[in-house]
Order: C-alpha cells, then sequence, then structure tokens
C-alpha cells in the first residue's frame, strides 16, 4: 500500500471510528462485537479502497460496517446463536455533571425506554432510524449506505417511525424524535 493510500485510512479511521464503534454497539448491543466489528469494517475498508468510487465516504465506511454486522449476524444464526436480547441497547452509564439529578433521571428512563422499543423492531428499520437520528445522515447518505433508492428511504423511515410509535403506544409511551441521542 501506497504512502497516500495509508495515511487516507488512517485519516478515515481517526474520523469514523467512534461513530462507526458506537453504531455497531448499538445494533450488536455488545461491546466486544463492537469493537471487533470495527476493526472488521476497517479491514474491510482496506481491501476496497481501490474500488472506492468516491463516494460519500461516511455513508460508504456505515455500509461496510453494516455489511460486516449483517455477516456476523448470519454466521451466528446459522449456528442457532442467540442474539443478546437482555443486553440490546444497554444502558449508558455516564450521567451528565449538570442539571438536577430527577431530572437527568427521567431522561435517562425515557431514553432506556426508547432504546428497548428500538430492540423489538427489525434490524432495516433500527439500522434507518439510527442513521437519520443518531447519526443525522442525509436522505441521501442513507440511500448510499443502504442501497436505497429516495422512495424506498423514504417509505422505509416512515414505517420505521411509524412501527416504533406502535409499539409506544402500546406501553403508553411517547416517542420523541428530539431526544434520541
Amino acid at each position: 500500500m501506497d504512502y497516500s493510500r495509508r495515511n487516507e485510512l488512517d485519516q478515515l479511521y481517526r474520523n469514523y471510528a467512534k461513530p462507526l464503534y458506537y453504531y455497531l454497539y448499538k445494533l450488536s448491543g455488545s461491546a466486544p462485537l463492537a469493537e471487533d466489528l470495527t476493526q472488521e469494517t476497517f479491514v474491510r475498508a482496506t481491501v476496497l479502497l481501490s474500488s472506492y468510487k468516491q463516494e460519500d465516504v461516511r455513508a460508504w465506511l456505515f455500509k461496510v460496517a453494516r455489511n460486516a454486522y449483517l455477516d456476523e449476524w448470519r454466521k451466528r444464526k446459522r449456528r442457532k446463536w442467540v442474539p443478546f436480547a437482555e443486553y440490546l441497547f444497554a444502558k449508558n452509564e455516564m450521567i451528565s455533571p449538570y442539571g438536577l439529578p430527577e431530572e437527568e433521571a427521567v431522561k435517562e428512563e425515557e431514553k432506556e425506554d426508547l432504546l428497548q422499543l428500538l430492540s423489538y423492531l427489525p434490524e432495516h428499520y433500527r439500522t434507518i432510524l439510527y442513521l437519520r437520528e443518531y447519526e443525522s445522515f442525509s436522505y441521501e447518505e442513507i440511500q448510499e449506505a443502504l442501497d436505497l433508492n429516495a422512495n424506498q428511504v423514504k417509505v422505509t423511515l416512515h414505517r420505521a417511525r411509524k412501527r416504533l410509535s406502535q409499539l409506544a403506544d402500546k406501553k403508553g409511551w411517547r416517542v420523541d424524535y428530539d431526544r434520541m441521542e
């Protein structure tokens, strides 16, 4: 690998390793698996860098990460592996030093409720909601990352939000997309 390609890959790693890790953690529910999949994403990116067509790099890397996750999921499913259901979207232990403890506790509970609801959604709904609401992907970036056309992105995102709202209604909760973090 020549110096410029290595430098380019180093820069991609510095810019995107952390967001990719969080994305893979949200999908898998396992920190060690998310670390492994993040590394696998960059291994694949290194191999695929020569075929990279100067698309939006962020969307491309999330696409590579999603494919790594799906490959791992399929491999484990073939072995009759049961996903980390009880650990999916585990609670984030970091608490803000600002604000009232009661408010923080309510926010944390709402966040846990939302993450629990997300865990009940099919993977493609979780992914599209995560990319749009957590990573603030544009519709065009989602199109590229998920290999969908513009209408498919809009329809799938609408259906994912509707399904999430239906699940929330059954629990007596309300989904606030502005509070997704």
